[in-house]
């Protein structure tokens, strides 16, 4: 079975994407694992800080395991938006094959000093494990807003400039590298989100030779997201449309079947609604 490394490069070097969903219960992880195993492609399964408290960590690891095990499957965990080295050392040390360190609040300094520690963490701890970092705040909430979240880079002035990426990823040695270009956290409900700035990300891309990551997919146009992968995006985050898409289905299970109290009855129909989502997206990513 190829390192997520190697599948990575696979996908830059092909111009497609890697998929990358989040979950937070068990018929999730499935959902997403189902979808993947399909299509026959390799998937990440990401878990933010608080889908880790809730899942717990170790346990993340262990259905992510199991599943790989059973199926022989090409999937993958990571540490989605970490905010201390302390919790990206916590995941490394559980079994995760990636993490990211979000210092997107930071200064551009402390965001490469802490981005640093956690690849001189992970290189040390005896396997392979990926680190990725970001620079540009594009909000922290995987919800529907009504608007956009506040402070969040999406003006021409607020993208990461290639100066910047150029020196964050020298001097702190990420594997991956996430750039502001537009993108947001989480779905407006009225409309699609904002279009990504391709001319930045594509200035970006040619002077970076590491994989880009898009986070904040969910919302966004098909087209865009095209777009973005040809300008060089190989991984892209997507995770509010399928907690949308659990929710509505579960709405409608309840109602439809307000005597049934077996769980495993009463989130089939959710499950189900986010497979289709990550099977629309995967499809999106290559081309298919």
């Amino acid at each position: 079975m190829r390192t997520l490394r190697e599948v990575i490069i696979d996908a830059k070097e092909r111009k497609v994407a890697v998929g990358h969903f989040n979950f937070s219960t068990l018929d999730g992880a499935h959902a997403i694992a189902r979808a993947a195993r399909i299509l026959g492609l390799p998937v990440i399964l990401g878990v933010s800080e608080g889908e880790r408290d809730f899942v717990g960590v170790r346990s993340a690891v262990a259905i992510t395991s199991a599943i790989r095990a059973e199926f022989n499957q090409e999937i993958y965990l990571n540490a989605d938006h970490t905010y201390s080295v302390a919790r990206v050392r916590e995941a490394i040390d559980a079994g995760f094959d990636m993490a990211i360190f979000d210092g997107a609040k930071l200064s551009l300094d402390e965001n490469i000093s802490s981005a640093k520690e956690s690849v001189k963490y992970a290189k040390k701890c005896g396997r392979e494990v990926l680190v990725e970092g970001e620079l540009g705040y594009i909000g922290q909430s995987s919800k529907v807003f009504d608007e956009i979240p506040e402070g969040a880079a999406i003006g021409d002035d607020q993208m990461t400039t290639p100066e910047e990426a150029v020196r964050f990823v020298a001097e702190s040695g990420v594997d991956l590298f996430s750039p502001a270009i537009g993108s947001i956290h989480g779905m407006l409900r009225s409309h699609k989100n904002p279009n990504l700035h391709i001319d930045s990300l594509s200035a970006i891309s040619a002077v970076l030779k590491i994989p880009l990551v898009l986070h904040g997919a969910s919302g966004l146009a098909d087209q865009n997201v095209r777009d973005a992968i040809s300008a060089g995006i190989s991984l892209v985050h997507v995770n509010t449309e399928l907690r949308v898409a659990w929710q509505s289905a579960l709405k409608i299970a309840l109602q439809e079947n307000p005597e049934e109290v077996a769980p495993y009855k009463i989130l089939k129909a959710s499950s189900i609604a986010m497979e289709k989502v990550v099977e629309n997206k995967l499809k999106l990513f290559n081309n298919l």
